[in-house]
């Protein structure tokens, strides 16, 4: 039975021996072939109408192979264990020969991008076969000289290869076509301009001397010693020609010539060739426009106020906009418009209604012919883009571009934006709020602001003036609370209302008496809570809970507020929840948000709370993580972080207490790893337990994949605490002697009491907290425990015992305790275990290394040797040091590795299972 490449789809499989899988004449059964026995049919296959795409990609590939391999360009392949060729040497033009095969086959099932992929494969394979083919493969002999039976090896054939290549390839230069390229040469006279057509003169070159140029009519009826080309150059012209037409079909008229020099084009066919000239370069070929008529036309995209009735007026581009009537309160109100320029000079409204109604691409302009490109008369026929929203007018101001409407299957596209002066002194006082001379002390602030916080006051004022919101984004302790309270004496504008953690409550009550003594604060929240008398200036403050704006969205939204305040706002990162939407519902002159921590595991919680504070300025979720997120956190357009923090600046101030001149009055912050080696019961519980799960893990499908990997990295951290934690053990048991990190603790908070010092220590599991909370007690050292189910009412008092300095020893949960609190009294900082994003260890350590700090504080890390820890303690030193906009995402990242990737990270070093051993004997 005879296989063909015809009726179906072929599959490529890469292995050993290469095969390529083709159906049957009736399209039955699949077949795989050797590469060997496939390449008599590939490289006689066609582009016919029968013809599978994938066959023709595969037939194109091959014959790539073969002029490849002609041309020299194997080696051995380092890359296998078994003895293998592969092509080697490929310059630019080789692997753009690859990118336009590619591009040309592929289809609705494989991608350009999986093409590529598939295209080297094949070569490679065509490599690997040639100088192991039978004598019936006319390329194996003329290439190699070998027979069939020779047992050969490519180490071997190294040598002997490359001999008969390069003797081949120096008898015949020019079996290589890109020797020979072509051009398109437009040519017009004065008449024929008139007429509104011109000439294209294809032109041909050497692609050994750029300088060797001649016209095709010189090429077809000249002898070789006058236009100097070789023996095959009119061959492989036209083998390059009818790639151009494939690519332009009105260069099908030339192929139809003797002697294929010109063309003469009427309107339509400039138009097409101006529509077509990407087409052509991506087969290398250039259109080279005289310099009197080259299309000179430029647009650019016009932002400024909108004019329901047409373009701005004159008076409109020159007023400038009252800064106390913001546009910024009110949607539509601006406008994207073309601007058509020639030679960087504007068109006038009559010109460019001149070239709107232009029936030929050619067109005479201020006394000089030129080309108008289709999409620049499209853009002059419908001058207006589109209206926007004030948020995305100001996204563009800030930028300098805009993204294109698009229809159909369109890539979104960008062009460049001219700011209209309505825009410009808004622009200009957002860019200017961070940096500007701060505004003095409000009336009734009980306190001296420092200079940085002077300056975020002034940054907020500005900024909530405009009717925008902004995102304050200090390091915990640096006094975002003192900051946004001097907001509100200076606006004075109507009642705020501070949306926070339950256990911010009090501190939030606590500040506000200190600093603005006089001004009402109200608690919204548990049984006794009333929204009576807010109106007017002195309204002051009302406190509520995320919990309570969920449950009572409606009454807090029938308040016209004047601010509201998300404190702790990455409670609402994820913009899809219900405290999310809750928060959207609010009415408010201004919004500001604060977080010290605005991304902690990807850029889309940025997104959200900058949505919130501003909405409409990233543009939706879907836009945001097509043109931000995913590039960002890809890496993949280094450039992409630097635009977007360009883009956010204005309205996310990040202030840290490294900066020079924020808080130079904080004592100075040590942190210490140390490194602990695991009991001989750890050793066993952590080596059968990766062992087990493991297993599990190899075998599970896709779905159940994810949630072992994450049960895995949760169990090794837990054998990592304390065997009792893994093993969920309570009551009386025994405690020590089984872990290090609890003859850790206890040295470290004995040393802590004895120099009158005080220590928070932070667990990220409650069930280790317990069992920290056991053995303090059992030893008889003074402690308290805080977690998630602590009521408002006993948080606040622990908080003040500690401060008090009745308790040395703050336990903590770090999800509970990690945020908000005030605790200054503790000049040590232990985290039992890790929390895998740094930037929620920092907010937790930033509890006691804040504002009001005046010893030293010592920050202590506890990290088992040779274990996952340690590993993914080396990843976290490394994150530290990445900007906002580069994240870490935790254990979740970690499940996307693979098998044998995952593996590595949990197995435990050999050094530390020896050593927990030897220490145990």
């Amino acid at each position: 039975m005879s296989f063909v490449p015809v009726s179906g789809p072929a599959t490529f499989r890469a292995g050993q021996p290469p095969t390529i899988e083709f159906t049957d004449a009736t399209g039955a059964r699949r077949v795989p072939l050797p590469v060997k026995a496939a390449l008599p049919v590939l490289s006689r296959a066609r582009s016919a109408d029968d013809t599978h795409p994938s066959v023709a990609l595969l037939s194109g590939a091959v014959l790539l192979g073969l002029r490849l391999v002609a041309a020299g360009k194997v080696a051995p392949d380092a890359r296998t264990a078994t003895p293998a060729w592969r092509v080697h040497g490929l310059d630019a033009r080789d692997l753009d020969a690859v990118e336009r095969l590619a591009a040309a086959r592929a289809y609705d099932d494989l991608p350009a991008a999986d093409a590529a992929v598939l295209v080297h494969q094949v070569l490679d394979a065509v490599a690997d076969t040639l100088p192991r083919a039978a004598p019936t493969v006319a390329a194996t002999a003329a290439l190699t000289g070998a027979p069939a039976a020779e047992p050969t090896t490519p180490a071997d054939l190294t040598e002997r290869v490359r001999r008969r290549l390069a003797e081949r390839v120096q008898e015949d230069r020019a079996v290589l076509p890109e020797l020979v390229s072509i051009s398109l040469r437009v040519e017009a006279d004065e008449e024929e301009l008139i007429a509104g057509s011109v000439r294209v003169v294809l032109q041909i070159h050497d692609e050994r001397d750029p300088l060797h140029v001649c016209d095709a009519a010189l090429l077809w009826t000249a002898d070789a010693a006058e236009h100097g080309f070789g023996r095959r150059a009119r061959i492989h012209a036209s083998i390059a020609l009818r790639a151009a037409a494939d690519a332009w079909p009105v260069l099908d008229r030339l192929l139809g010539l003797a002697v294929p020099d010109q063309l003469t084009l009427d309107g339509d066919e400039i138009a097409s060739l101006l529509d077509h000239v990407g087409a052509l370069r991506d087969v290398r070929v250039d259109v080279h426009w005289p310099r009197s008529l080259g299309p000179e036309l430029t647009t650019r995209a016009v932002l400024d106020r909108h004019d329901p009735h047409g373009s701005p007026s004159k008076d409109d581009r020159n007023a400038e906009l009252p800064l106390q009537e913001s546009p910024f309160s009110a949607e539509g109100l601006f406008s994207f418009r073309w601007q058509v320029a020639l030679h960087g000079e504007v068109l006038t409204d009559d010109e460019l209604t001149e070239l709107a109604q232009a029936a030929s691409p050619i067109i005479r302009l201020r006394g000089a012919w030129t080309v108008v490109e289709p999409t620049t008369a499209q853009r002059a026929r419908k001058r207006l883009i589109r209206k926007v929203s004030s948020a995305q007018a100001l996204a563009a101001a800030l930028t300098g571009v805009t993204e294109l409407p698009t229809t159909g299957d369109e890539e979104p596209a960008s062009t460049e934006v001219i700011v209209g002066a309505s825009l410009l002194k808004v622009r200009e006082q957002v860019l200017a709020a961070a940096t500007r001379d701060p505004l003095p002390e409000p009336a009734g602030l009980a306190a001296t602001l420092r200079d940085y916080q002077r300056q975020g006051m002034t940054w907020l004022a500005d900024l909530t003036d405009l009717g925008l919101g902004a995102c304050l984004a200090d390091d915990m302790g640096l006094g975002k609370t003192i900051t946004l309270i001097s907001l509100h004496l200076h606006r004075a504008a109507g009642p705020t209302l501070v949306v926070c953690p339950a256990s911010l409550l009090g501190n939030w009550e606590a500040e506000i008496e200190r600093f603005a003594p006089g001004v009402p604060v109200r608690r919204f929240h548990g049984g006794a809570r009333s929204l009576d008398d807010l109106a007017g200036p002195d309204a002051g403050f009302v406190l509520t809970t995320y919990g309570t704006l969920r449950s009572d969205v409606a009454s807090l939204a029938a308040v016209a507020w004047d601010l509201v305040v998300a404190d702790e706002a990455q409670h609402v990162k994820n913009s899809r929840t219900s405290t999310a939407r809750a928060l959207r519902q609010l009415p408010n002159r201004a919004r500001v948000a604060l977080t010290g921590t605005p991304v902690e595991n990807d850029l889309t919680e940025l997104w959200s709370i900058l949505d919130w504070c501003v909405p409409g300025l990233l543009g939706s979720r879907q836009a945001f993580r097509r043109v931000w997120g995913a590039p960002i956190e890809s890496g993949a357009e280094p450039t992409k972080a630097r635009q977007f923090a360009d883009l956010i600046g204005p309205f996310l101030l990040r202030r840290r207490k490294s900066d020079p001149g924020i808080a130079p009055e904080l004592p100075p912050k040590t942190e210490t790893d140390h490194l602990l080696g695991l009991t001989r019961e750890q050793v066993v519980l952590y080596e059968a337990f990766v062992k087990d799960t493991m297993d599990r893990i190899e075998r599970a499908d896709e779905d159940s994949r994810r949630g072992l990997v994450l049960a895995l990295l949760t169990g090794l951290k837990q054998i990592c605490n304390h065997p009792a934690q893994f093993l969920k053990q309570s009551g009386a048991v025994r405690l020590t002697g089984r872990s290090e990190k609890l003859e850790l603790l206890d040295e470290l908070v004995a040393t802590v009491i004895a120099e009158d010092g005080a220590v928070l220590v932070f667990t990220q599991y409650v069930a280790m907290a317990r069992l920290v909370e056991q053995h303090l007690t059992a030893v008889g050292v003074p402690h308290q425990f805080l977690h998630g189910g602590t009521p408002v009412a006993q948080r606040e008092e622990m908080v003040r015992r500690f401060q008090d300095g009745d308790v040395p020893v703050f336990l903590l949960s770090l999800k509970a305790g990690g945020t908000g609190l005030n605790l200054t009294r503790a000049d040590h900082v232990l985290h039992v275990d890790r929390w895998w994003n740094p930037a929620v260890e920092e907010q937790a350590t930033d509890r006691a290394y804040r504002i009001g700090q005046t010893r030293p504080v010592q920050v202590h890390r506890m990290v088992t040797r040779g274990t996952i820890e340690e590993r993914v303690a080396q990843l976290l030193d490394r994150k530290r040091q990445l900007a906002d906009a580069v994240l870490a995402r935790g254990d979740a990242a970690l499940t996307e590795l693979s098998n044998e990737e995952l593996r590595d990270l949990v197995t435990l070093r050999r050094e530390q299972r020896e050593a927990a051993m030897r220490e145990d004997a």
